[in-house]
């Protein structure tokens, strides 16, 4: 095949008007769109009223299934080993040596951050973190003719590893039928569902859509309400996942798919091309940017664009992708490109250079970063070992990858010991009394019979007679006078709005 001319744009850091340039190629893609948002919440309304009702008319209405009931959509145990042994012997293969990998990711992330502390101070009170598995987690996987069994391994793996005692499955299966026809199966991809199975997934219930994510927030007479929600949709589940937020825990919002590298020229042009079609086969909103000081290496890299777009087979959404989103931007040095790099935060992060190590500790915002020039990013995506779930959008300034972390909670561990009520009641009580709050102050006193030597005595208003001058104050204020609360002033408006600071 010949090759085909791309209108993808490129510029320099020492254009004039490089920085209208750059945020033209970082504007966001379109906010979810008012008509989705709005279908999205009237679905979960639904869900949330009419239960499984609900989840069969939609699930009737959308993947053409017709079903007596969710129960009858649900896939048991045994028919997910039988798409285990199904499957191809290279297949199972190579599901089994990505689980496996990511299992020892996992784990080594669990014996890092993922466990129970505590220690004693030395008023011998004990204080730690407790580290809990969520009791249930929900997890959403693409179907129908988008098949993505790494999809399943990268958010049950985790979960397994992290102790959660239930992972539910939601994965639609719609029917290839005429349109107005409904059918009492759908489409059931062998490789996802082996992907359950060796991952240990406890149920799958073949739903979509916001329905799907209604009936895991919510819950319904079939499926049990869950207490997380994790991975990816088409833009009614992001629309939903961003609705039961905080009902729910949610893992992120993800955006299109993305792509930066850092070449410093040594990488063969062919490779970072194709790792750029990597990112933008995806879909037509993907992004995918080359930073690079050597101008020569990217007309190479664009002459090998060029050249391999054509046999690419979705090369119309690769094309639309680099067209719409991609950049080669040419930069003054590989210091510079990391610092553009840190206000992009991509998602993926190649470093394609002779010596990675150097430029590394200069990155501090990315997804992923992969190192070197046989680091390709696409082995991330399947077998790595790290997780495959990556903020996009820019918010890896503040997110980070899907791991055992989001499938647990810490809860803080506090045993005061006798000695150490003497030592922080009086510090507890100035503080509280401080803030008005009489009753925080006078729990943390009670419960110093003997205040240790040289501390304040406690007056008779129940405050550290030392302070004698807040103390009337705070009496005064108790009594109607002078006082913020004298006039429904500040104090009034806290405890309105709850007490304040989570006290």
């Amino acid at each position: 095949m010949s090759a085909e001319t791309i209108a993808l744009r490129q510029f320099a850091t020492t254009d004039a008007d490089f920085e209208a340039a750059f945020a033209g190629v970082l504007r966001p893609s379109e906010a979810a769109d008012a008509a989705i948002d709005a279908a999205a919440a009237a679905i979960l309304a639904d869900v949330r009223t009419r239960g499984d009702a609900a989840v069969l008319e939609y699930t009737r209405r959308f993947d053409r299934l017709d079903a007596p009931s969710v129960a009858a959509l649900e896939i048991g145990r045994s028919e997910l080993q039988q798409s285990l042994a199904a499957i191809t012997p290279a297949q199972r293969a190579a599901l089994e040596s990505a689980a496996e990998r990511l299992r020892i990711f996992h784990e080594r992330q669990l014996e890092v951050s993922g466990r129970s502390w505590s220690y004693r101070d030395a008023d011998d009170s004990l204080l730690g973190q407790k580290v809990t598995p969520l009791d249930r987690v929900g997890i959403y996987v693409p179907g129908g003719k988008a098949a993505y069994p790494s999809s399943v391994l990268m958010n049950a793996i985790p979960a397994k590893v992290a102790g959660v005692g239930e992972i539910v499955m939601v994965v639609p299966t719609p029917a290839a039928v005429p349109a107005g026809a409904t059918a009492a199966r759908g489409e059931r991809n062998p490789l996802v569902l082996a992907a359950a199975a060796i991952a240990g997934v406890d149920r799958v219930v073949t739903i979509g859509g916001a329905q799907a994510v209604g009936a895991l927030a919510y819950g319904t007479a079939t499926i049990r309400a869950v207490d997380k929600i994790t991975g990816p949709g088409n833009a009614y589940v992001a629309a939903a996942k961003r609705r039961v937020f905080g009902l729910v825990g949610i893992d992120m919002i993800a955006g299109p798919s993305e792509i930066l590298v850092l070449a410093d020229g040594s990488t063969p042009a062919d490779w970072v091309a194709m790792d750029l079609f990597s990112q933008a086969e995806h879909d037509e909103l993907a992004q995918s940017i080359l930073l690079c000081p050597d101008a020569g290496y990217l007309s190479r890299v664009r002459e090998a664009i060029e050249r391999l777009l054509p046999t690419m087979p979705r090369s119309a959404v690769i094309r639309a992708s680099l067209e719409g989103r991609g950049a080669l931007i040419h930069t003054r040095s590989m210091e510079e490109a990391c610092e553009i790099s840190n206000r992009i935060a991509p998602e993926h992060l190649e470093v394609s250079a002779r010596d990675p190590g150097r430029w590394e500790p200069l990155l501090r915002h990315a997804g992923a970063i992969f190192l070197g020039a046989y680091t390709s990013e696409s082995l991330g995506d399947y077998c790595a070992g790290p997780n495959h779930v990556l903020p996009t959008a820019g918010t890896a300034r503040f997110s980070s990858p899907l791991g055992v972390y989001d499938f647990q909670k810490r809860s803080s561990i506090i045993e005061v010991s006798e000695r150490g009520a003497r030592v922080l009641g009086p510090i507890a009580a100035e503080l509280a009394f401080g803030e008005g709050l009489h009753a925080h102050a006078q729990a943390a006193l009670l419960r110093m019979p003997e205040l240790p030597e040289g501390a304040a005595t406690v007056g008779e208003s129940g405050r550290p007679a030392a302070n004698a001058t807040s103390a009337a104050a705070a009496s005064g204020a108790s009594a109607g006078g002078a006082g913020p609360e004298a006039d429904g002033g500040a104090a009034a408006g806290d405890s309105a709005d709850g007490g304040g600071g989570g006290k």
